[in-house]
């Protein structure tokens, strides 16, 4: 890389060079993308060459002045390209992230296998080292290893250019995925819409207006898609939008949008990945998966995932009989088909338990639930949370700081509508991570991105979230307070970073159980038009409906995370004749032969979640029991215990990945999980 395609890149004339603060997306555009990451890349080099010289010496704090320094700043910046991709993508900003795609990759794996690096590593004693640097040093040893570190010649060049394919075919798959979803719309009459939720009706008449065509604008955008197959009285709208959705990016995906079709891509990947484990001495992706995870082998997560199928299997037959007889007695269904079902669910939901989630929605403002989640995480957490100013991508876009004792721990930025260009799903991810400076000795404090996909508010109205909503930015807060209440100085294990993969989904879903706690619950509801919090009889209504499905709905996840386990296990298997036959050994309901729901399983293919996707379950046995220790201790008026709150945040949250997650859980339980609270929590006991 010459030094002339750098010399004119400075941060005040390219924004994604400025580490001053936070980044300035008001003023980030995609032509700064090129020379900024060829700048940072360049020091990242220079810095590279110089720990790598045989003088340099192999102590901690040296290594991570000159490597760390220049590497975090490379990361930071890919980290805000790789952000905006997501959340704003044009065709100018995604094609600068691919340009630079393959540079980036090219230097992380190169760095990750660099012999001489990894030599200065292990030559480092670590009895010189604290107790988060020894965890972060033995992370790194091991992650050489997963690197590459140790291959040679043929071998080492070939591992390089796996990971450099792979990147390119993540982000494929993901451009596919995304390309295909907004590439869908029809312009459904009022009639059609018969039995929608004003509201949706209203946002979707407001698309068509928008655009200067009649009728009303139905997407595969979740706050678009899903509300007209729980809602739609016409079953032929309602295959429409199911066709279209479940053929996503696929080869039967009609007419233009079949150039979307991710199945070869698909193919692609799992190859790689398989070659790829071969190189590294291992039998099948699966294996190399697991060795930074909790999970000792494929065999043990097999094991764990047909257990808990086989225990949710007798409530699961349960469930799908209940919804055969409602359909034929009250629907006139005898054989509903695949775009039925969630009709038919919420149908049989409201008759049983006497109300509709459309009827809750109303008491879910958007602006109260969050006031009511900062609520439960100031009191719990011993914290203040306010509203701070920082540039941002989109006027939707909110930014918050989170103080103790009047001290800043971390800061958020909160982006929680769906629009076009913003990829699908919720997520959190790091925009920076705690870290003592080794440059400047300073600390700097963690920032993170939150990220949903809600409807917008309509006719003036604030955004009304259902309580799935509401349990989802739940959810997300808890990965957020996973990152920034980190009391640890060691970026490597600081927050999220270090944590296993299958225990980061710990904290995120602990969070969601407190959306089922009346005292936390009713200071977080007021009804859109008349204020009034929500009834304590509706509240009621929810919770006897809340393991509703609850059979079905664990068979759909060990089916996802069953396929994802044996698709990188089985490498000959063709992976559409796998998914039959886990269907055939999991699912009691199986989708027409059309769909191909693979094509967009983002998280497996493009979203780090590959032979790691039972994490979410594994997890919530963790999670579970977690949350069994403030079930234990709730106070008498129904609020959770401070005490257990603080014991909590300790062990768990501000230990970071400084620990082996076993190590944090037993520091709060006193003792290894047990899957007896997760099966209690969804009515399986």
């Amino acid at each position: 890389m010459s030094a002339t395609s750098i010399s004119h890149s400075s941060p005040a004339d390219n924004p994604l060079l400025d580490f001053t603060d936070l980044p300035p997306f008001d003023r980030i555009r995609p032509e700064h993308v090129a020379p900024a990451i060829d700048s940072l890349l360049a020091e990242a080099e220079k810095a590279l060459d110089t720990v790598s010289q045989p003088g340099f010496p192999a102590r901690w704090g040296d290594i991570a002045l000159v490597l760390d320094v220049a590497t975090e700043r490379l990361g930071r910046a890919w980290g805000v390209v790789g952000h905006l991709n997501s959340v704003a993508d044009t065709p100018a900003l995604r094609a600068a992230y691919n340009e630079a795609l393959p540079k980036v990759t090219e230097f992380w794996t190169r760095l990750g296998a660099d012999e001489q690096l990894y030599a200065k590593y292990k030559a480092i004693d670590p009895a010189t080292l604290d107790a988060e640097q020894r965890q972060a040093h033995r992370n790194a040893i091991r992650d050489f290893v997963l690197g590459g570190a140790e291959l040679q010649g043929a071998a080492k060049d070939r591992f390089a250019a796996i990971q450099e394919q792979q990147a390119a075919l993540g982000q494929k798959f993901s451009e596919n995925a995304l390309d295909a979803t907004d590439a869908f719309a029809c312009y459904a009459s009022a009639e059609e819409l018969d039995g929608v939720p004003a509201d949706v009706v209203q946002a979707a008449r407001a698309a068509a207006e928008a655009e200067g065509k009649p009728g009303h604008k139905l997407t595969l955008k979740l706050p678009s898609y899903l509300p007209v197959m729980q809602f739609a009285t016409r079953s032929a709208l309602r295959e429409k939008l199911y066709r279209a959705y479940a053929t996503r990016a696929s080869d039967q995906a009609g007419g233009e949008a079949v150039r979307f079709d991710n199945t070869q891509v698909i193919r692609d990947i799992l190859a790689l990945r398989q070659e790829e484990a071969e190189l590294l001495g291992y039998r099948n992706f699966g294996e190399v998966s697991l060795v930074p995870k909790m999970a000792d082998s494929p065999q043990q997560v097999i094991a764990f995932l047909r257990d808990l199928a086989h225990r949710a299997r007798p409530f699961a037959e349960k469930d799908l009989a209940d919804l055969r007889a409602f359909a034929a007695e009250h629907l006139g269904l005898a054989d509903p088909q695949a775009w039925d079902w969630p009709y038919v669910g919420e149908k049989l939901k409201e008759a049983r338990y006497a109300f509709s989630e459309q009827e809750v929605k109303q008491y879910f403002p958007a602006p109260k639930v969050l006031a009511g989640l900062f609520k439960i995480a100031e009191t719990l957490f011993e914290v203040a949370i306010r509203r701070d100013e920082a540039p941002v991508w989109n006027p939707s876009v909110e930014f918050y700081r989170i103080e103790r004792a009047g001290k800043l721990v971390g800061q958020f930025y909160l982006d929680p509508t769906a629009r076009p260009g913003k990829r699908g799903g919720a997520w959190m991810d790091d925009a920076r991570s705690r870290w003592l400076r080794p440059d400047t000795h300073g600390l700097q404090t963690p920032v993170a991105y939150l990220v949903c996909n809600f409807a917008g508010g309509v006719a003036g109205k604030p955004p009304l979230l259902t309580h799935d909503d509401a349990s989802t930015l739940f959810h997300e807060f808890g990965h957020g307070l996973h990152h920034m209440l980190t009391q640890v100085n060691e970026h490597d294990v600081s927050g999220i970073s270090g944590v296993e993969w299958d225990a980061v989904e710990l904290p995120s879903q602990f969070m969601e159980n407190f959306c089922w706690e009346w005292e936390v619950l009713r200071h977080m509801t007021a009804h859109v038009d008349t204020g009034a919090p929500l009834p304590r009889a509706l509240f009621d209504k929810m919770l006897a409906a809340k393991n509703f499905q609850s059979g079905m709905q664990t068979l759909r996840q060990v089916e996802f995370a069953l396929f994802d386990m044996l698709l990188h296990t089985e490498p000959q298997a063709d992976f559409m004749a796998l998914l039959d036959r886990v269907r055939d050994e999991v699912a009691v309901l199986e989708p027409p032969p059309f769909s191909r729901t693979a094509q967009t399983f983002s998280h497996i293919f493009a979203g780090g979640y590959a032979a790691g996707y039972y994490s979410y379950k594994w997890a919530e046995v963790l999670s579970a029991d977690a949350y069994a220790a403030f079930e234990e201790t709730m106070r008498p008026d129904g609020t959770p215990s401070p005490e257990t709150g603080r014991k909590y945040r300790q062990a768990i949250l501000e230990a970071g990945g400084s620990r082996p997650a076993m190590e944090s859980f037993k520091a709060f339980r006193g003792r290894e999980p047990s899957l007896d609270a997760l099966l209690r929590h969804q009515g399986m006991a």
